[in-house]
C-alpha cells in the first residue's frame, strides 16, 4: 500500500543517511520501525501487584471496617503526628 507521511526533515535526514550506511532504503526502515512499535505495544502486559505481606494476619482486631483516617491515625499514634 502506498500512503504519504510528514515528517520533520531534520529525522528524514538522518533516516536518509542511516539507509546508506547500511546499505538499506527507507522504506526497509519505515518497515522495520513500525513493526517494532506494534511489537513493543503487543508486548505491554497488565501491571500486578505482587502480595506484599508481612508475617501478619489482616488487620489488628477492632479495625476491621475502620476508615483510612482512622487506621492512619492508629499506625501514628504515640508518634508525635
Amino acid at each position: 500500500m502506498k500512503t504519504s507521511v510528514e515528517i520533520p526533515d531534520s529525522l528524514f535526514q538522518e533516516v536518509r543517511n542511516l539507509a546508506a550506511q547500511e546499505h538499506t532504503t527507507l522504506r526497509v526502515l519505515m518497515e522495520e520501525g513500525l513493526r517494532r512499535v506494534v511489537s513493543e505495544r503487543k508486548r505491554t502486559t497488565r501491571f500486578k501487584l505482587r502480595k506484599a505481606s508481612f508475617r501478619g494476619k489482616g488487620l489488628q482486631p477492632g479495625m476491621e471496617g475502620a476508615s483510612w483516617q482512622q487506621i492512619r491515625d492508629a499506625a501514628y499514634q504515640g508518634r508525635g503526628a
